[in-house]
């Protein structure tokens, strides 16, 4: 299942770290990145290998640079998927306990 992927790569701390420097800035090769990590080069390359296979980067050539995007699109998925349901039922026990407070006829 490709949710299953997802999860996988977001549990580990390093990858999350990865996403939240291409979101910072899209587009970058892995010696950006790893300007920004305390891992060698190997180690970085393995991780964005399951964030691909987990479709949540993609990777386009630019001469001899691979250049590496993010794709939220899984991430939104997952949220719609397992996120947004407890929110909806959190947001409106809170809304109607407002109401409650300030005495508003619901």
């Amino acid at each position: 299942m490709h949710d299953d992927k997802v999860f996988k790569a977001l549990a580990d701390p390093t990858r999350r770290k990865l996403l939240d420097l291409l979101c910072e800035k899209n587009g970058q090769t892995l010696g950006q990145l790893c300007e920004n990590l305390d891992m060698a080069r190997q180690s970085a390359t393995q991780h964005l290998e399951l964030l691909e296979a987990a479709n949540l980067v993609s990777t386009v050539r630019r001469g001899r640079e691979k250049l590496h995007f993010i794709n939220p699109v899984p991430i939104h998925e997952v949220y719609e998927r397992w996120v947004r349901k407890f929110e909806t039922q959190r947001l409106s026990l809170l809304h109607d306990l407002k109401q409650d407070l300030e005495g508003d006829p619901k």
